[in-house]
């Protein structure tokens, strides 16, 4: 099953009707999505009902449609309480930062506010070393606290495509990696969310990230250090996940910071990042100069 969220400007166009409230969670149906009564995905599966909800959607006859082609989608997530993020955990990328494989995730959390949608321009005023990171997302589906892998991947509603872009020189001011990875409004989501009966990457998933037509990152999520499960697992036993909740998995080697020389993705570049059996996001990078507000 692929769920979205078609955005407003999508709605207004073609079902003015469902437009007023903004956004729309919907589901394929061969070359159109149905409108569903719920204003993104993650509002969708907070309801345990949801599957029933979007069954009664496919069979009605009346129920609003929009083609596929040419619809606008917004971030299938718009507002998840809840987003953890797990830096090292492909190979190759441990081995270009000179580290050692980890004993247990290395952890940082995000802001809902970081999101944004699978074609929009990601805007940066104030970095002069903004990186890419391509990254599979995993989906919570339902309630998870003190959980085994077992219990979290039966937890898992599906997986989305996400970057996790980054403002070097900020992260390395400290040890901390917070000031260089929650910008507003820099991490794009989507385009849509496949349920987890339809896929799997443990099946190795080819993971890809271009700028301007240049490919820069190829992995495949058997690469993984820690499979989906068992971050979902490991962050429950410390905090409680929600359904809507969102767990970005790490990025494969090829990012800037560790070629030789380093390189810095730049104004006017587009940034396309593709998982296998997902889809592709495609952002333009607006980039402008620094701006610290710390007097020199």
């Amino acid at each position: 099953m692929h769920l979205g969220t078609l955005s407003q400007e999508t709605l207004s166009r073609t079902a003015p009707g469902q437009a007023a409230d903004g956004t729309r969670a919907a589901v394929r149906d061969g070359d159109d999505w149905v409108v569903l009564d719920a204003t993104d995905v993650g509002a969708l599966v907070a309801d345990p009902s949801w599957r029933g909800a979007v069954e009664v959607a496919l069979a009605d006859s009346s129920a609003t449609r929009t083609p596929v082609e040419g619809a606008i989608l917004a971030a299938p997530i718009l507002r998840p309480a809840k987003i953890v993020c797990c830096g090292l955990n492909y190979q190759d990328h441990i081995v270009e930062t000179g580290r050692e494989i980890p004993q247990y995730p290395t952890l940082f959390a995000k802001f809902a506010d970081t999101l944004t949608s699978p074609a929009a321009d990601i805007v940066i005023e104030g970095s002069e070393k903004v990186d890419w990171e391509a990254e599979l997302a995993v989906v919570v589906g339902a309630p998870l606290s003190k959980a085994t892998s077992a219990e979290a991947e039966a937890a898992i509603l599906g997986y989305t495509v996400a970057n996790d872009v980054s403002c070097r020189d900020w992260q390395s001011r400290t040890l901390q990696w917070f000031q260089g990875k929650a910008w507003d409004r820099t991490t794009p989501l989507g385009p849509v969310v496949v349920t987890a009966d339809a896929i799997s990457p443990k099946d190795g998933l080819e993971i890809h990230a271009e700028i301007d037509g240049v490919t820069v990152q190829t992995s495949s999520t058997r690469e993984l250090v820690f499979d989906s499960a068992d971050l979902l697992a490991y962050v429950s036993q410390f905090t409680a996940l929600a359904p809507g909740d969102i767990v970005l998995t790490g990025t494969p080697g090829g990012v800037g910071l560790g070629m030789s020389p380093q390189r810095w993705l730049q104004d006017g570049e587009v940034l396309t990042t593709t998982i296998e059996g997902i889809g592709t996001l495609r952002n333009v990078l607006r980039i402008s100069a620094p701006n610290d507000g710390v007097e020199e």
